[in-house]
């Protein structure tokens, strides 16, 4: 190859020494033709082969084009990388050869037979106020002690880059539509345009191109906010690059370390924290800081409606020998009374109504595993009071016995252990049935009040109960005539003075 040096000496020994073609070429070893072409053009370097020979890889080519092009038809995460491909000519069919010859024509292969390439993007300018982008992710949390497996949904503004996170057990409907209206209540309006991957939540099936058929729940939520839904195409996240990278970031800053809360209201308290301090940066390639593009961009969005969205569903159930009636695969207890009863449900996100008629007869926390047990021990309590062989068996009392305080426990100890296991079951169940009309911390002050008094039955808890605090209970009545205080001093008229 020839240097600059030697292009360097050439034209000065021709231009300025007068030297002639056939001289230099002697000088340098360069043929004559190559003295002309340097006499005559600029200096370009080293020219690369128009076609490159792989004498080792001869005889594998055509095997190495079989295994990639088989990889057309194949999931990305499980086709031949450069390295497997070596590996399997070194193993199989006994290559000796080096493995960088072997990436090099991988690489080249793969451009060629259109697989593997990078994708291109275009730069987008979004419209302000216009457009939102929704996704889904997933993150562990410890929540009352427990660790468990939670949902977030997160929504992102594509021209301010403002967002909203928030926690969920998991990615059903009602979930998706009361994140959006926390997320409309957060950012103070609604985006013209959201931007979804093709969540079944939300599209009952996929057609050709744009077309989708929407979910019945989901058109009305929509119809309702008067926002355009829009899909990607399958596969194809990255038409929402914006929010898949804030899935992201919202695990690596806002869940490590693994968040603690007491239950997950109180998580996404903390969750929207962040996002209210999210903002004060300028994100690569805008002038303005996030929240000062939001300020800009709150005009824009559409108002809120006056009342929200009530995002109810409607169940019906059957109560049956268990005085449970099963919603949506989990059971729920009503009142002994109303078993084999027929029964409405109210699901809310959190809670669940049951109604007999129009009545109210129970609600409970909602429970989003399945074949779970959402019993209240109220509901039974009645009933183990005629059983009472049953209370230490009794599921409800099982599960309460794991939660309540321990002067429950030396109370109930106490009572059997006076009045035998019968009687003392039976009126410490009395004792329980107090959770109907009183709160549970008063409840809890008089049996250590009872405890400590060395009582042994329920009625001396319910006299406490009543006299929790003695020195208000009696007051004088406004505007009462009271009488003038009496002169003892005419006693001693009579003899009475000492």
């Amino acid at each position: 190859m020839l240097t600059v040096d030697q292009y360097e000496y050439i034209r000065i020994a021709h231009r300025v020494y007068d030297k002639g073609i056939r001289q230099i070429a002697r000088e340098t070893g360069h043929s004559r033709n190559t003295v002309r072409k340097v006499l005559k053009n600029e200096y370009v370097g080293y020219c690369s082969r128009q076609k490159q020979v792989y004498p080792s890889l001869g005889q594998y080519l055509a095997t190495i084009n079989k295994w990639l092009e088989g990889d057309k038809d194949i999931p990305k995460k499980q086709r031949h990388t450069g390295t497997r491909i070596y590996n399997r000519l070194k193993n199989e069919k006994g290559y000796q050869g080096s493995i960088a010859t072997v990436l090099r024509y991988v690489r080249i292969a793969r451009q060629r037979i259109g697989i593997g390439g990078r994708q291109v993007f275009i730069p987008l300018d979004p419209p302000v106020g216009q457009e939102a982008e929704v996704d889904w992710g997933r993150c562990t949390a410890i929540l009352g002690g427990q660790r468990v497996i939670l949902k977030f949904l997160c929504i992102r503004s594509k021209f301010s880059g403002k967002h909203f996170v928030r926690c969920y057990p998991c990615e059903r409907q009602q979930a998706l539509f009361d994140a959006h209206i926390k997320a409309f209540s957060f950012f103070g309006g609604i985006f013209p345009v959201l931007i979804y991957d093709n969540l079944t939540t939300a599209v009952q099936k996929v057609l050709m191109g744009q077309k989708r058929i929407l979910q019945k729940e989901f058109k009305k939520f929509k119809a309702y906010y008067s926002f355009t839904s829009r899909f990607c195409n399958p596969g194809q996240g990255h038409e929402k690059g914006g929010v898949e990278g804030l899935v992201g970031y919202a695990r690596r800053n806002y869940m490590v370390p693994i968040p603690k809360a007491k239950n997950l209201e109180e998580l996404n308290m903390m969750l929207l924290q962040e996002c209210l301090a999210y903002g004060d940066h300028r994100i690569s390639g805008k002038d303005k800081s996030v929240n000062e593009m939001y300020e800009l961009e709150k005009p824009h969005l559409l108002d809120l409606p006056r009342i929200e969205f009530s995002n109810l569903q409607t169940a019906k159930g059957k109560a049956d020998k268990y005085s449970t009636a099963i919603i949506d695969k989990n059971r729920y207890s009503v009142p002994t009374k109303y078993a084999y009863l027929k029964l409405r449900a109210v699901l809310k996100i959190n809670s669940i109504e049951l109604y007999y008629g129009n009545k109210k007869i129970a609600e409970h926390e909602r429970l989003y595993n399945v074949n779970q047990w959402g019993l209240d021990p109220s509901h039974y309590l009645d009933l183990i009071s005629q059983r009472p062989q049953a209370f230490a068996s009794a599921r409800p009392i099982k599960q309460w016995r794991n939660t309540w305080p321990d002067s429950y426990e030396q109370l109930l100890t106490r009572f059997c252990k006076n009045r035998g296991d019968t009687k003392g079951i039976k009126d410490f169940i009395k004792v329980l049935l107090l959770h109907k009309d009183h709160n549970a911390q008063d409840i809890d002050n008089a049996i250590k009040k009872a405890l400590r008094a060395n009582v042994s039955c329920s009625d001396a808890v319910i006299q406490i109960l009543s006299l929790k605090d003695p020195i208000n209970i009696f007051t004088s009545l406004p505007n009462w005539d009271i009488l003038p205080t009496p002169d003892v001093t005419v006693y001693s008229q009579i003899g009475g003075a000492l």
